[in-house]
């Protein structure tokens, strides 16, 4: 099918339910673009069991009872004066038998690699899986700044190789790089299981981490001001994976601490059957979905490109459930490039498609603003089942459809709230832009910006089904600190949070056992809050 054929049709369509002959014939020509793998190994792992209708894996909770550790915290206080040390790794996604090399930069005469896997480990939150002992540090030169692209990227050598065997089982890994001054830094990387048919996928959005690094004075968002120009219009449109993470608040984790832990946090403590990958990864293989029941989105995943958007939708209408637990989720458009160090080493995206290389060539690929304002026109809540809004709102979660499954055995009644689970980010349900068989499971005013967050749910005919929490703070709200870390990180505890876990839990529980469309079809309620002519929000830029 012609590209910009199916961009105008799709563009035209006016719900998903409408589309799965047209999402179907583009997820199989990403499909079939992707490059030969070899034949994945056997899966090795003990069988999985049913506990209370959920999937759990009792490699998983072998694993979280082995000896756990609280000496992977970094405390951002510490010696702030010493040298400091950052770095990152080659990959941000690695298989065993691969290898990943870490590049460090620090004035500190030496300095420590320690691999730990998060997990719960009786409430620790990490095991410790290798170390190596005292390494020469090393000043790395400054980073290559290309004008007009305004792309930050090191070229640094290399500080250690690791080579990862059977003793790096699959999960979420946090490489603490120690410096002799004191200081430390983190360096993400996800262990894939290339072979897992695990019920649940859990998804790291890194291409989000990267789009918001300013590392090295520019991201996505902003860069340092010359000539003139704001700092928006000095803003990267190439942000690179070569380079540290600057977060100080996550201690160069990327965004995962904060909105993607306290998901793992809870599923491994509750030993759940997971597989774990990047949205790198799905751009990579999108087929690799059909072995799992449900892909878990986290708190913010906003950067997706053609490949993963339209991989995941066609992967729904064959049955695979969606879950997105933040919001603003496959807001913008992003395309990956290679860099020194491998491919998909490189994010694009011009936010401004007719100045994007790419509009002349392939249109399609084109980075506008968000994916409304692509070329194609086609908003993420035909997909996702509710429309981004804003950002800077609070508010109370409140219950308007207390008997949904989602909510089962938590005696609620409309207009039941927990407090704090709103902001900042939240998204709604647009007539005319969404899908029409929405279940709006909450409708929460909002503080701060005037609005509602809704929480929503909608199945597709016969395949999967897709929740959206409508708010950005789920995740990290979700953080119930009851255990050894509690004070310890820098996301604070919301009282909600029991209740957060239980719902997200009901959710997996009707998620992970197959299509959803199948066991718990969608039953449209939104006509009683919102008008079909209702004027369409195509969602607040916040550039």
């Amino acid at each position: 099918m012609d590209r910009r054929n199916f961009l105008q049709r799709l563009g035209a369509a006016a719900s998903l339910a409408a589309l799965p002959d047209l999402l179907g014939a583009c997820g199989r020509a990403a499909v079939a673009r992707r490059p030969p793998v070899s034949k994945p190994r056997r899966h090795a792992h003990p069988a999985v069991s049913a506990v209370d209708g959920l999937p759990v894996a009792s490699w998983i909770v072998a694993e979280n009872a082995r000896k756990g550790t609280l000496d992977w915290i970094i405390n951002p206080k510490a010696h702030p004066r010493r040298a400091p040390i950052e770095g990152f790794a080659d990959r941000v996604s690695v298989t065993r038998g691969e290898e990943l090399s870490i590049f460090v930069n620090t004035r500190a005469s030496t300095f420590r690699v320690e691999v730990y896997r998060m997990g719960y480990y009786a409430g620790l939150g990490a095991r410790l899986i290798t170390a190596t002992g005292d390494l020469a540090g090393h000043v790395q030169p400054g980073p290559v700044f290309t004008p007009g692209i305004n792309r930050v990227e090191c070229h640094w050598t290399r500080a250690h190789r690791f080579v990862v065997n059977e003793s790096w089982p699959p999960g979420n890994y946090l490489i603490r790089l120690s410096a002799s001054s004191g200081r430390a830094h983190f360096i993400p990387v996800t262990v894939r299981d290339d072979a897992s048919s695990a019920a649940i996928v859990v998804q790291n959005s890194v291409t989000t981490w990267q789009a918001y690094n300013r590392w090295g004075g520019y991201s996505l968002y902003g860069g340092t001001p010359i000539n003139g120009m704001s700092e928006y219009e000095s803003r990267s449109r190439v942000v690179s994976f070569d380079r540290p993470y600057a977060n100080p608040d996550a201690n160069g984790s990327g965004d995962w601490l904060g909105n993607e832990f306290p998901f793992l946090y809870l599923a491994e403590r509750h030993g759940l059957d997971l597989a774990y990958l990047t949205n790198v990864d799905i751009d990579r293989d999108p087929a690799q979905l059909a072995k799992h029941r449900v892909l878990v989105s986290l708190g913010h995943d906003e950067y997706w490109s053609w490949q993963m958007r339209y991989g995941v939708q066609d992967a729904l209408l064959r049955g695979l459930n969606v879950a997105f637990l933040g919001a603003n989720a496959c807001y913008r458009q992003i395309r990956f490039g290679a860099s020194s160090t491998g491919p998909r080493r490189e994010v694009i995206c011009y936010k401004d498609y007719l100045a994007d290389p790419a509009y002349a060539r392939t249109p399609w690929l084109a980075t506008g603003v968000s994916w409304a304002t692509t070329p194609g026109q086609t908003p993420e809540s035909r997909f996702i089942g509710a429309m981004y809004q804003d950002f800077g709102a609070s508010g109370d979660l409140e219950i308007y459809d207390p008997g949904a499954f989602v909510f089962e055995s938590m005696d609620l009644r409309r207009g039941s709230r927990f407090r704090g689970v709103i902001g900042s980010e939240f998204d709604a349900f647009e007539p005319r832009i969404c899908p029409d068989n929405v279940q709006i499971l909450a409708h929460s005013p909002t503080r701060g910006v005037p609005g509602h967050s809704d929480m929503t749910y909608y199945s597709t005919p016969g395949g999967g089904g897709v929740f959206d929490s409508g708010t950005a703070d789920f995740v990290t709200a979700m953080w119930n600190g009851a255990d050894r870390l509690s004070g310890r990180l820098s996301f604070g505890v919301v009282p909600a949070s029991v209740a957060l876990g239980t719902m997200t839990l009901n959710l997996l529980r009707v998620f992970a056992n197959g299509p959803a469309a199948r066991s718990t079809p969608s039953k449209p309620n939104w006509r009683s809050l919102y008008s079909a002519f209702a004027p369409v929000n195509l969602g607040s830029d916040r550039t």
